[in-house]
């Protein structure tokens, strides 16, 4: 029942003195059952027997009115059961004027005055001061009666306390009401004045978006028949640069219009079977010549695996990757801007593709990442202040990436360039391989593209409806080379007389004219008394770009649905299947014939990897066990009074032996720097969708530190603490390359990971503890004791943290087999697939002996003898060696 309480109370829809009625009963019932178990208590069991049953009837007409809807009728039964049975009978039950019962009345005029309204409440006040008075009157009578000394003032007194208490307190309640009642009307006042505002700001979006679109459609039509016809090459270049710009300008437009649907809620998606070549030539297109001003090199990386034709919002795709690469090219002032497109079959019928656009420009801010993606704000204005922009991209990019349930992130080094990734799920409608695709040649400088006529039709005869001129001579030449019959008329009366005399095949009707808009047209086309033209197809060629356009053309009947501006291509296209099949007659090469001049030859990087592993040089693996897979390693320092050396790359372990050997102490390791991260998971990222870095334990060194801090530049690096070191987080590194390989996403992977940390063993048995002493490891007082005792510490690795596991004395070959017995005697099942044995400066003699102590205890499938790291070397010093495994 509270639960039912609790959602009814819960529920915004319902009006606020219904909740109000749920809330004050549910307390007043609260109070009614402690005073039913003060009067148990006391004994008073008859006064507890009475209200126990008033109780219940108030529970049953609260849950009732609940239930049923009727709170009002309820508030009403529950008011009068107060007034005239509940009070009364307490007044009389329980003692009368002398048992407190003035607090009673207050708190039951109260009740009535919160959940009453108007006229009512106010009668059942007024009954509830005549009730009172009588049953003052009643008593007093009583008591006079029964020859009690009585005091006519005491009475009156009471009287006139309860009166005035619970006229001051219905008094409060209503004047609070009031209050409440203009607060509510003034905000839902605020509220009319935000929606109204809102729709005139959708209006005014709208009907700017239609008229704009009017004068582009007329420009970029014109232009399309210039690019027809034999011109120079600068003439050609000039129109192209034209059609980009108005291309360009109509996705702004449409940013706008897009961010105000958003912002309402109204923004729909429009899926629908689109052919994959076709849009990223179309995006090259108006790209390329923008990064071409800039003098930028642009480049762009097709999966040859990717389906011909995809199922998806053509459009909101489109409007994602043009955002992105505009906004690279806007903040990349020198170098190149790359698009790469990746293709992962999920089933037959569903795909994921990534596209992933790199810039060379100035990167961004770690601190900026987290606003990246909020509207109207620009992030690091100081750097950006020339750069124009309306700040609407990157939000309308992840709102639409989100409605398609996509992913978007980023990864960028302030000054090193920005990276951004964006996975969209899609559905397969055609699985053939678009193969090589030569974008970037086709959009190069002199390659021509010249139109050639899809299809001819001189039978068939279409009209073209539209109040603007330009609009229908746009129309008329666009389709003037197949031959078809076109007449236009420019309003929908002049086509109502049109069609009442020809018989078309195919009506082309704009939406918005004057005195008869296109809806109504085609409504009286299909009804027109004697009409020639009533089984003609109409279709809507309107400059209404908005998605639940479309549901309403359909809905009203319209058999096709074209938005201005309209390419001649899309355009043939559609009248071609609209038109009857008998009339018309398709090219036998309806491809467009291309005049190859210089190309560009497409830059191929090779297809990204969906999830790189990585880690430090300390991981200590060996290079057969990495090669060939994608693993990286970002090398530690090994520092010396000869200089500072990068880990494995220009130090290797057997030199630092060597240095070590002639008594020198100064040799240690130290962690990659924030920076030297960043530009390492920067260079990962040019190979691979996601990192996975497996980091040193964090309670060891601050390597681990180091890469979290450098990954916040990153929104696709995720750092592992692996809680160990060496050869323990080298089983984690290969456990992850095998979990990646397998198609785990790396959510899943990084939980397998954590699993795995426990599981690992991680113990190295020391020489000499004065590497570790100057190490920090441990502190001077232990290497002191050590060295005065021979004792040969051994290291362990617990949740983390280095501590001493065990101490043994002796000579170091009984040591090391102690040792072994030691770490191999666990409770745990021991997985027996490999072991690692990582050492320091051990011979071949002892290696051997190491290995056969191994395999007496436990024959595992592989002993493998690894070299320590320079780094980890520098550390524990010459002697040392470690057996690490895994246990099931």
């Amino acid at each position: 029942m509270i639960k039912w309480i609790n959602d009814y109370i819960s529920d915004d829809r319902l009006e606020l003195r219904y909740r109000m009625f749920a809330v004050v009963s549910s307390v007043a019932l609260f109070c009614f059952y402690l005073i039913i178990l003060s009067r148990v208590v006391t004994g008073n069991y008859k006064a507890a027997g009475i209200e126990a049953i008033g109780a219940l009837i108030f529970t049953g007409l609260v849950l009732w009115g609940i239930k049923k809807g009727r709170q009002e009728m309820a508030a009403r039964l529950i008011c009068a059961i107060i007034v005239f049975l509940v009070m009364p009978f307490s007044y009389f039950f329980v003692g009368g004027i002398l048992n407190g019962m003035i607090i009673g009345y207050v708190i039951a005029t109260m009740y009535i005055s919160i959940i009453l309204e108007g006229l009512v409440k106010w009668i059942f006040v007024g009954l509830q001061a005549l009730i009172t008075a009588g049953c003052f009157y009643i008593d007093y009578s009583g008591r006079v009666a029964a020859n009690e000394i009585v005091s006519v003032r005491e009475f009156v007194v009471a009287f006139l306390s309860v009166f005035l208490i619970s006229l001051v307190v219905t008094l409060i309640v209503e004047f609070q009401n009031r209050m409440n009642a203009i607060e509510r009307e003034r905000s839902r006042i605020r509220a009319d004045e935000i929606e109204a505002l809102n729709r005139s700001q959708n209006q005014f979006f709208s009907s700017m978006s239609h008229e704009i679109r009017t004068p582009i459609n007329t420009i970029i039509g014109l232009n399309e028949m210039t690019l027809r016809e034999e011109i120079s090459d600068e003439v050609a270049e000039n129109s192209k640069n034209i059609q980009s710009a108005s291309k360009m300008l109509l996705h702004i437009i449409n940013d706008i219009l897009d961010m105000s649907k958003l912002r309402s809620g109204k923004m729909e998606l429009t899926p629908s079977a689109y052919a994959t070549g076709d849009m990223l030539s179309e995006i090259v297109g108006m790209i390329w010549i923008r990064a071409k001003e800039k003098k930028l090199d642009f480049h762009i990386n097709v999966d040859p695996m990717l389906p011909m034709v995809l199922y998806g919002d053509e459009v909101r795709i489109k409007q994602v990757l043009i955002n992105l690469l505009t906004n690279a090219i806007k903040y990349t002032k020198t170098g190149s801007v790359t698009l790469s497109v990746q293709y992962d079959k999920k089933s037959d019928k569903s795909a994921e593709v990534t596209y992933t656009v790199e810039d060379t420009g100035m990167g961004i801010r770690k601190e900026s990442i987290p606003y990246l993606f909020t509207a109207f704000k620009r992030v690091d204005e100081d750097s950006n202040k020339y750069i124009e922009g309306t700040g609407l991209g990157l939000s309308i990019v992840k709102e639409f990436v989100e409605m398609m349930r996509g992913r978007i992130s980023v990864n960028s080094v302030y000054t090193q360039g920005s990276t951004f990734v964006v996975t969209i799920p899609q559905g397969i409608e055609d699985e053939r391989a678009v193969g090589e695709l030569n974008l970037e040649g086709r959009h190069s400088n002199g390659v021509r593209k010249h139109y050639r006529v899809s299809f001819e039709a001189p039978d068939a005869k279409i009209l073209v409806v539209d109040d603007s001129r330009e609009n229908l001579l746009v129309v008329s030449k666009l389709l003037r080379e197949t031959k078809v019959q076109v007449d236009t008329a420019d309003s929908g009366k002049e086509a109502l007389n049109k069609t009442l005399e020809t018989a078309y095949d195919l009506i082309l009707m704009d939406h918005q004219m004057p005195e008869m808009d296109g809806i109504e047209c085609m409504h009286k086309i299909h009804e027109q008394l004697g009409g020639l033209s009533k089984e003609a197809k109409i279709l809507v060629l309107t400059a209404n770009a908005e998605s639940e356009r479309r549901e309403i053309y359909a809905r009203e009947g319209f058999d096709g649905y074209l938005i201005k501006p309209v390419s001649g291509e899309l355009l043939e296209s559609e009248v071609s299947k609209k038109l009857p099949q008998n009339k018309v007659r398709f090219m036998s090469d309806m491809a467009a014939h291309t005049i190859e001049g210089r190309e560009n030859k497409t830059e191929r990087r090779g297809k990204r990897i969906p999830i790189m592993i990585t880690s430090e040089s300390v991981c200590d693996l060996p290079r057969n066990l990495t090669t060939g897979v994608d693993c990286e390693l970002i090398p530690y320092h090994v520092k010396t009074a000869a200089g500072d050396f990068l880990d494995g790359i220009e130090a290797e372990a057997r030199g630092l032996l060597s240095y070590m050997a002639d008594g020198r102490t100064d040799a240690k390791s130290d962690e990659p720097s924030v920076a030297e991260y960043e530009r390492f998971f920067a260079e990962c990222l040019m190979r691979s969708n996601r990192v996975i870095h497996i980091a040193m334990s964090s309670k060891v060194g601050k390597g681990c530190d180091n890469a979290i801090e450098a990954s916040k530049s990153f929104d696709n690096v995720v750092v592992v603490d692996s809680e160990h070191l060496s050869s323990g987080m080298g089983i984690m590194v290969l456990e992850a390359i095998s979990l990646a390989g397998s198609g785990l996403s790396t959510e899943q992977i990084v939980e397998k990971l954590n699993d795995l940390k426990d599981k690992i063993r991680t113990s190295f048995i020391v020489s000499s503890t004065e590497y570790l002493a100057r190490a920090g490891r441990i502190n001077q007082t232990v290497n002191s004791i050590a060295k005065a005792f021979l004792f040969r510490p051994v290291l362990i690795l617990r949740k983390g943290k280095m501590a001493v596991g065990k101490v043994f004395f002796g000579e170091e070959e009984v040591s090391i087999k102690r040792y072994i017995s030691h770490v191999l005697n666990v409770m745990a099942p021991i997985d027996t697939k490999r072991v690692f044995v990582t050492h320091a400066g051990l011979s071949v003699d002892e290696l051997k002996m190491i290995e056969e102590e191994i395999r007496s205890k436990i024959n595992f499938e592989q002993v493998i003898f690894q070299k320590a790291s320079s780094a980890i070397t520098a550390n524990c010093g010459p002697g040392t060696m470690g057996v690490l495994f895994r246990v099931k």
